[in-house]
């Protein structure tokens, strides 16, 4: 089964780096966007499974962008990343729409495929 994903991230290196990694996990990746508007846009085009997205954009706000998708019908699977070593707890990212945190420099070494394949029902 294929996974479409949406990668979020005002940086076009890392945007780069996290196609590169999803890509050789298995995902497909369908869009990239830089800032929360497009984000949006891009998953009202493309209609993805999952979300990598970036905490810190120069317009919304990860968070918000989480929040805003997760009032929609079939938002995708989010996880959140960022430089950021904040932690949030499980509540308070479900409560935003957030499936997890993956902090960027943990990337490489995180599930991409395990945290955006869909849950069983």
């Amino acid at each position: 089964m294929c996974i479409n994903i949406v990668v979020v991230d005002d940086d076009p290196g890392f945007r780069r780096i996290a196609t590169t990694l999803l890509t050789a996990r298995g995902l497909r990746v369908v869009a990239e966007s830089r800032d929360g508007a497009s984000a949006l846009a891009a998953v009202r085009a493309h209609r993805p499974d999952g979300l990598l997205l970036d905490l810190h954009l120069p317009d919304l706000d990860g968070l918000s962008v989480a929040r805003r998708l997760a009032e929609e019908d079939a938002p995708p699977r989010i996880v959140l990343t960022s430089t950021d070593k904040s932690f949030w707890s499980q509540e308070e990212l479900r409560g935003a729409g957030i499936e997890s945190f993956v902090a960027k420099d943990k990337l490489f070494d995180a599930d991409l495929r395990g945290l955006f394949a869909p849950s069983a029902p």
